[in-house]
């Protein structure tokens, strides 16, 4: 099976993040998409994290009535920081029946070369890179990307956060139940 694995802190997860995994399933080969949830992306700063499990739950209930979606805490068992490369080579060895690919953010894909191991990362598995505002694709790194012209909305988990501490409305912006369960259990909240 082809499996498009979407990587990111998902702090919160957002509408953004599930139209463009929406898309991707739509508009590709790719049959199923994992989110990786990364407790510790080693080119993110963590203090504004909130903790892993938390926003594990929230991308579990994002995707739960969606079969084409699963949620995972793979990285969580592995070393940290979370290094793309480490986790790749982890799930090849785990599930050699499936074909894994990157879905990434044309930020990301401009920092590419950044990342551990990223010659191997390009050489042995297929990226989808999806435009995102201010950054052009324009980095060949060896294998050209799957381009995909994914709906451009502009949310980000930074103005989710934001929004909250500030007491405005993030609805509509996250799935309902995400908001229910932000809202429930108090989370973003401006700390004192």
């Amino acid at each position: 099976m082809n499996i498009g694995l979407y990587f990111g802190s998902f702090n919160p997860i957002h509408i953004g993040h599930l139209i463009i995994a929406n898309h991707v399933l739509n508009e590709t080969n790719i049959e199923r998409i994992w989110f990786i949830v990364s407790p510790q992306n080693p080119l993110k700063k963590s203090n504004s994290l909130l903790n892993e499990f938390d926003r594990l739950h929230m991308v579990r209930l994002a995707v739960q009535d969606d079969n084409r979606m699963k949620c995972s805490d793979i990285e969580f068992n592995l070393s940290r920081p979370s290094f793309t490369a480490n986790t790749l080579a982890f799930l090849s060895e785990k599930y050699p029946e499936h074909k894994f690919s990157i879905i990434m953010g044309s930020d990301s894909y401009q920092n590419l070369d950044k990342w551990k191991n990223f010659e191997t990362i390009v050489s042995n598995y297929s990226i989808y890179v999806y435009k995102r505002e201010g950054y052009e694709i324009n980095k060949p790194w060896g294998r050209e990307p799957t381009i995909l012209n994914a709906p451009l909305i502009q949310i980000s988990a930074t103005q989710i956060r934001d929004h909250i501490k500030a007491g405005k409305s993030i609805r509509y912006l996250v799935p309902e139940i995400v908001r229910e369960e932000i809202e429930t259990r108090k989370f973003y909240k401006q700390k004192g």
